[in-house]
């Protein structure tokens, strides 16, 4: 695949691959890129529906520039644990932001969900999400409550008193679940129907086809997330080498 920034050209290809109604998947494959550099260039400046190739291309030239005129980082800002390349987390973070906000989360809410699930610690507290995000404790509180409703992150304190949000395995496994049971009352919801428009009319079979297949995958998703919180995230037990 080839490396580096896109080019003019390729953004043009983007602009007429979104006005197409092709899916990212296949604009980039188009372009022999990854899809995520595609899904993060389209989210970046505009979305699919306000995406210009002349205008993103311009601004991207404008971020270059910036960050070349830039001041240092700031000392507050945390060191690079394990060695690694600043600019790869910051790029990588974007597009783990791009994918929370394809699936429904407002910009600043998926920001912070991403700069969560990249700590290493796994929670920070409302001081260092501000300061790590460079973004007011306000907007951090409108997407902690946003995420704690969705239950996608918890709450705790640590050994300071001081309020800390966290994402682990379980929250991932309670989201999942919560997931599940919202699926399922979709179920519900279409089961009642049939008995108000009547099995055998064919708004009532649409609903019963619906329901049945809501419930298939909402207990599926119990069963798979139920499998793997036991499989995955179970501390094995002693083998028989480190007895002896």
């Amino acid at each position: 695949m080839p490396g580096g920034r896109l080019t003019q050209q390729e953004r043009r290809q983007i602009a007429l691959g979104l006005a197409d109604s092709l899916p990212y998947a296949e604009i980039a494959r188009r372009l022999d890129r990854p899809t995520s550099t595609v899904t993060r260039e389209v989210m970046r400046n505009g979305g699919p529906a306000a995406y210009r190739a002349d205008l993103a291309h311009r601004a991207t030239e404008h971020r270059t520039h910036r960050r070349r005129k830039a001041a240092p980082r700031d000392p507050q800002t945390p060191p690079q644990d394990h060695g690694r390349d600043a600019e790869a987390v910051r790029e990588y973070e974007e597009t783990f932001t791009t994918v929370f906000m394809q699936s429904g989360l407002p910009k600043m809410t998926a920001r912070v969900l991403a700069n969560l699930y990249t700590t290493d610690a796994g929670s920070l507290t409302a001081s260092e999400l501000a300061g790590r995000l460079r973004i007011s404790p306000a907007s951090v509180s409108k997407a902690i409550t946003f995420l704690e409703s969705q239950g996608l992150i918890r709450r705790e304190r640590d050994e300071r008193r001081r309020e800390r949000y966290v994402v682990d395995d379980d929250v991932m496994y309670q989201s999942t679940m919560a997931g599940a049971r919202a699926t399922a009352h979709l179920g519900e919801i279409a089961r009642q129907g049939v008995g108000v428009l009547g099995p055998d009319s064919p708004a009532g079979a649409r609903l019963e086809n619906i329901a049945r297949f809501v419930d298939f995958v909402s207990e599926s998703i119990g069963r798979a997330a139920d499998q793997a919180r036991e499989i995955l995230h179970t501390n094995p037990g002693p083998t028989s080498d480190s007895t002896n």
